[in-house]
């Protein structure tokens, strides 16, 4: 689809694929969330979007990638995409930014299937998105934030090098719930990159995440970035934690 080249990204490792999804991939995904993403008495997401019937948990997760593509610009934009395990969709993995083009900083997201988890999947759609922030967008820092009691997803941010970057504090199921940011610089990304990935179709798609010349080299000097406009409070209400 040339008008719309975000159809084409992927990225590859030996175990998983980040794709864009298809409506049979939507599908696929909403039916996973209907399943299960955790276990009930834990909510790992701000926005608690796992909580309904199974309609309707099915429906928000249609809805939420309906409208990231449809209020899609290169200043304001979040990437879902689908992570596919022997043919089959496990769970989604996004990247989101606000100004890239001036921040190169981006946050990450993502949740697998419970009968997923604990297979190490988690760990290669967090490489392959790591791979298409840093060596495919040219980031230059990611983000993730994850509730705490959520060890699977820490220590996945612990693996790939994320440090500390203090915490955050939202209202889930009406009581007080803690969670820890995370960081993450290009430099110290090289350092703990492991998990080859391939990449493709990123180049046409750079325009719209207001990357116009191509992305920076992953070694270079971070710039001053705008750490206030991703804080995690807007970002977190709308995204999904870490669950994998």
């Amino acid at each position: 689809m040339h008008n719309w080249p975000l159809y084409d990204i992927s990225a590859r490792t030996s175990r998983i694929e980040l794709r864009h999804p298809t409506e049979a991939d939507l599908d696929a995904l909403a039916d996973q969330a209907v399943e299960g993403v955790h276990a009930p008495g834990f909510m790992p997401f701000f926005s608690q979007w796992t909580d309904g019937d199974p309609q309707t948990v099915a429906r928000r997760v249609l809805q939420r990638h309906w409208n990231a593509m449809a209020s899609w610009t290169p200043d304001d934009w979040t990437l879902y995409l689908v992570v596919v395990h022997d043919g089959q969709v496990v769970g989604s993995q996004s990247l989101g930014a606000r100004d890239f083009g001036a921040t190169r900083e981006v946050l990450l997201t993502s949740w697998l299937g419970l009968r997923h988890q604990g297979l190490g999947l988690g760990g290669h759609a967090r490489a392959a998105a790591l791979e298409l922030a840093f060596a495919g967008l040219g980031a230059e820092q990611a983000f993730s934030v994850v509730r705490r009691g959520n060890e699977n997803s820490q220590a996945v941010c612990r693996k790939f090098g994320f440090v500390p970057d203090g915490t955050q504090i939202n209202g889930v199921r009406g009581e007080r719930a803690v969670s820890d940011r995370y960081r993450l610089s290009a430099e110290r990304w090289l350092e703990h990159r492991e998990i080859r990935t391939e990449l493709h179709g990123v180049t046409p798609a750079l325009p719209l995440f207001g990357v116009g010349d191509g992305p920076a080299p992953a070694t270079a000097a971070p710039r001053p970035v705008l750490a206030a406009a991703l804080s995690g409070v807007r970002y977190a209400e709308e995204a999904d934690q870490d669950s994998d």
